[in-house]
């Protein structure tokens, strides 16, 4: 036993001292061949943006160009402080000899000029003032492609998250040396779906924790963040609801400081101003091959992924446009773990792996350089949980797909059969925004990734919650696609908030992801759930409140799922209308919920309808 042990830490340390080597060879190979220049580059309207440059010192060739524009800084400064890159799988750049560059955009750390939040495009540039991100993009490579030496003309962007914003924005640019860009889980709408809006119902965790240190004035060029307060509570649940209504929250956490909050709380309808930040309408006749990646469990911009290739498809279909959806969180892609599992739910390989091995780094190869490579990627690239695979496919949904519709029943029921011409039934309870639906069951303070697969159990048992579930598989079931939450509903009074989440319901002697923390026997995995906020039932733009006691239909489009329902699992349906402290409480009375008080939130009496003329049900498609 004890020679056991010595040779475990015998082990470890070799390991450790090999990697530890590795690392320092890579960080040694980089700045024996690289070598580090800042620049600020000035934009058409006279602002400078700060840029470092990465630049091979090899002479014999021509070296393509690969950029990231961020708000979240391109440090370290200073020429002889080198980036980490060789930590990551970008490494694999360092070794092809690509010119690696990273730009603060405009208005954030050490670039000169204002910031905007999601800067709206100007499809119609009349003079050197009208900037945006498009504009600001083309100006740089316009300056790379002229003034970095041994550049061979070729230019790519990528970005992750808000770094995705700008790598679609780089599409809008038009320059010819952009040749190939890759938005990863780009934020692209926040109203309807991304980071800080779901269907209008507003995401209260990431707003608060995010713009209480991104959103601090940055007055003059700065190398660091702002100072920020350390979290208030190791309970966000708790602590979010002794905060009270939105009102309060701004009032004695925000202030008045920071403005992209002002504008979300100035603006709770989807009006100019959000429709203005939304780039999807002007992905026209895109010139770069685009590659779009996301996270099938991404929190953050899921939306953002689905949607930015399905625009490009639509209205810019002769574009070289291709789309890489693997099980993953968000970034996690990224260099952010190596992707082979989730929480409790293991996808039997190293995903991020292969991805960056076999689609990322042979995309930018293909477009970027002078001999390209053949990719081995699909134009559709997607990972179907559950059996575990990655699947090509030449359009998405995939061509063959057929709808598959699930009624809600009685006895807590799903089936493909709607209810008969005499059948009646409805199921209700009490929503009460005193006591909100958690979307955990742990105390934490921090917004899990893991909540998009946790087990569902601990929700089944409230009495605010319905459920429903299917009989067992007889065989295996693959959902694929978009999923359309179709509900017939009454209510006690004028509003409510609807969560529909899609479950997978293992056997009870399931052991493939055995867990020492939770017994996977029974699990509920979430596949996807979504919120709905009642008052947008019918438009975004003009909201309208339900009339108490009357018959309503709520039908809204939840993200994308590719899940493999194995035969002996079963599928649930599960039905509430708080998300705590995910999303924001309704007060569950038509008014602006951005400005009431805490004294307008009431309980309401849901009920959802199940019959021959209200047939609610759930609806997706099958491979």
């Amino acid at each position: 036993m004890r020679f056991a042990r010595f040779f475990l830490l015998f082990l470890c340390l070799n390991v450790f001292h090999s990697l530890s080597a590795q690392n320092s060879q890579d960080s040694l190979y980089m700045r024996m061949h690289y070598t580090k220049e800042e620049k600020m580059i000035k934009m058409r309207d006279g602002i400078s943006l700060f840029t470092s440059i990465y630049i091979p010192t090899d002479l014999s060739k021509k070296h393509p160009i690969i950029m990231v524009r961020t708000p979240y800084s391109c440090r370290p400064y200073g020429v002889d402080k080198y980036a980490e890159l060789y930590n990551t799988y970008h490494k694999y750049y360092l070794r092809a000899g690509y010119i690696i560059v990273f730009q603060d955009v405009r208005g954030r750390f050490m670039s000169e000029g204002v910031f905007e939040d999601i800067r709206p495009f100007i499809t119609n540039k009349k003079s050197s003032k009208d900037i945006d991100e498009a504009s600001d993009t083309y100006d740089t490579v316009d300056w790379l492609a002229n003034n970095v030496k041994n550049n061979n003309g070729n230019v790519g962007i990528m970005g992750i998250s808000y770094p995705g914003f700008y790598a679609t924005m780089a599409a809008l640019s038009g320059h010819p040396a952009l040749k190939a860009v890759s938005p990863q889980a780009p934020v692209t709408d926040w109203f309807r779906g991304d980071d800080f809006h779901h269907n209008g119902a507003f995401a209260l965790m990431d707003a608060f924790n995010f713009y209480r240190s991104f959103g601090v004035p940055r007055p003059i060029p700065l190398k660091q963040y702002a100072a920020v307060k350390s979290k208030f509570s190791e309970d966000s649940y708790d602590f979010m609801l002794k905060a009270g209504a939105l009102s309060d929250i701004k009032k004695n956490y925000f202030g008045d400081s920071l403005q992209f909050m002002n504008d979300m709380y100035a603006h709770p309808d989807l009006d100019k101003f959000w429709a203005d930040r939304n780039p999807l309408p002007h992905l026209n006749d895109i010139k770069p091959a685009v590659m779009v990646v996301g996270g099938l469990f991404d929190a953050e911009d899921c939306y953002g992924a689905w949607n930015t290739f399905k625009t490009l498809e639509s209205q810019s279909s002769s574009s070289d446009n291709m789309l890489v959806m693997g099980p993953w969180y968000h970034g996690n892609w990224g260099g952010r773990g190596d992707g082979a599992s989730i929480g409790n739910v293991k996808f039997g390989q190293k995903t991020a792996e292969w991805y960056q091995n076999e689609m990322e780094i042979p995309f930018f190869k293909k477009y970027l350089e002078d001999s390209p490579n053949k990719m081995v990627g699909g134009k559709v690239n997607v990972f179907i949980t559950g059996e575990n695979n990655w699947h090509k496919f030449e359009t998405w949904p995939p061509s063959g797909s057929r709808p598959y519709k699930l009624y809600l029943t009685s006895e807590n029921g799903l089936s493909q059969n709607a209810a008969s011409d005499k059948a009646t039934g409805s199921d209700s309870y009490i929503s009460d925004p005193a006591h909100p639906v958690p979307y955990r069951s742990e105390i934490g303070w921090n917004r899990t990734r893991e909540y998009m697969l946790d087990d569902q159990r601990f929700t089944s048992q409230r009495t605010d919650v319905l459920t429903y579930q299917s009989d067992i598989l007889e065989e295996d079931l693959t959902a694929i696609g978009p999923v359309i939450a179709d509900l017939f509903v009454k209510l006690s009074t004028t509003d409510a908030d609807f969560v529909v989440k899609i479950i997978d319901v293992f056997p009870d002697d399931f052991k493939e992801y055995a867990s020492d923390k939770v017994p996977m026997g029974g699990y509920q995995m979430l596949v996807r759930g979504e919120i709905m906020r009642g008052r947008y039932r019918n438009s975004f733009s003009d909201p309208e409140g339900f009339k108490p006691g009357k018959d309503d239909r709520v039908k809204f489009n939840l993200p994308d799922i590719a899940h493999n329902f194995r035969k002996g699992h079963r599928i649930m349906v599960q039905i509430q209308s708080s998300w705590f402290p995910l999303f924001d409480r309704n007060p569950q009375q038509f008014v602006n919920i951005y400005t009431c008080k805490q004294s307008d939130f009431v309980k309401s009496k849901v009920e959802v309808l199940r019959d021959k003329l209200h047939p609610s049900s759930i609806e997706f498609l099958i491979k």
